[in-house]
């Protein structure tokens, strides 16, 4: 199989940490049975391997919907699903292009109509989308932005895709191992994350510890719940270590990534020794190089349950250190 590889160094991905930006490749699933239009759609260039045309597919019994079987790229079998099929765009044209992407160290394949280009977009202008937008395309979409020639991009949920093809990060068996600590009450995690998959298992761990919790779905709207909270201490007198424990944010959101808000807090005197734990979908050695860059104190992999609570549980009661990520 040949095809374009989409790889890029650690620092490619540095230049764009802390600058609110992001690159997407744009693709389209076919006419939209809705609009009668190719509606865009975009994927951070940086969880995808390569494009390619599409090779032949082992067809298996009991393959979960939407997948259409396996290829074998370089000795891994990777499993394909079918964009256009999952999200319901019936389309006359069977999908020519086949996306190899990375989430998590998961490694599968997306089949879709054609690919456009990659384009570099300010976060600040990709923005959470309509609720009618949102309730039509059933969560798939968690933002959108108008490109330069004016058209409309949105940016998929792949987190909600692979959970629905493939049971990924749904399976109550994740949680298993986690208990509560009654001394975890006393404590209080704000988290950050577009995704709504993504956000029901950061919950559903939280509440399996016996922590409280308040949540954002991007950057910008935690900065601004800690600014209220800030400033609400400040008047009260009341001390915020009190109010948060620690913070957890996703990278890749509308109007402000992870990058920055991190940044913002490290920035700021009044958050003076509340950790920032990065947790995402990329992978780990990538992202603790760049989370060093803007001060996170920890990172942990997205959709590990586990992991995240025996994160949390140390730094939280002092049997771990939290320097910066090396």
């Amino acid at each position: 199989m040949s095809g374009m590889s989409f790889i890029k160094s650690v620092d490619d991905r540095t230049s764009l940490a802390g600058a609110n930006k992001l690159e997407v490749l744009l693709f389209s699933l076919g006419e939209d049975p809705g609009t009668s239009r190719d509606e865009v759609y975009g994927i951070n260039v940086f969880k995808v391997r390569e494009v390619m045309r599409v090779p032949e597919i082992t067809h298996a019994p009991d393959m979960p919907p939407s997948v259409e079987g396996m290829v074998s790229l370089r000795g891994t079998m990777v499993p394909v699903v079918n964009l256009p099929k999952f999200c319901n765009v019936n389309t006359t044209r069977e999908p020519s292009i086949l996306m190899i992407t990375e989430y998590n160290k998961n490694v599968q394949g997306f089949l879709v109509d054609s690919v456009d280009m990659i384009q570099r977009l300010s976060w600040d202008q990709v923005k959470a989308p309509p609720p009618m937008l949102a309730h039509r395309l059933g969560g798939l979409v968690t933002a959108v932005t108008e490109l330069k020639d004016k058209r409309l991009c949105m940016i998929m949920d792949v987190e909600k895709v692979l959970a629905e093809t493939a049971g990924f990060y749904d399976d109550d068996m994740i949680f298993e191992g986690i208990l509560v600590n009654e001394s975890n009450r006393d404590h209080t995690v704000m988290f950050a994350d577009d995704s709504s998959v993504a956000r029901n298992q950061i919950k559903g761990t939280l509440d399996r510890m016996g922590l409280r919790h308040l949540s954002a779905t991007n950057g910008a709207e935690a900065w601004r719940m800690l600014q209220n909270i800030a400033e609400h201490c400040e008047a009260t007198g009341r001390d915020i270590h009190n109010e948060i424990s620690v913070i957890l944010t996703d990278i890749e959101m509308p109007e402000m990534d992870g990058y920055v808000l991190t940044r913002k807090i490290k920035a700021d005197p009044r958050f003076a020794n509340i950790p920032v734990i990065m947790h995402s979908s990329l992978t780990a050695g990538q992202n603790q190089q760049l989370g060093k860059s803007v001060g996170a104190d920890a990172y942990v992999s997205k959709f590990q349950p586990r992991e995240l609570s025996a994160k949390l549980e140390a730094i939280i009661h002092g049997t771990q250190s939290i320097p910066n990520p090396t």
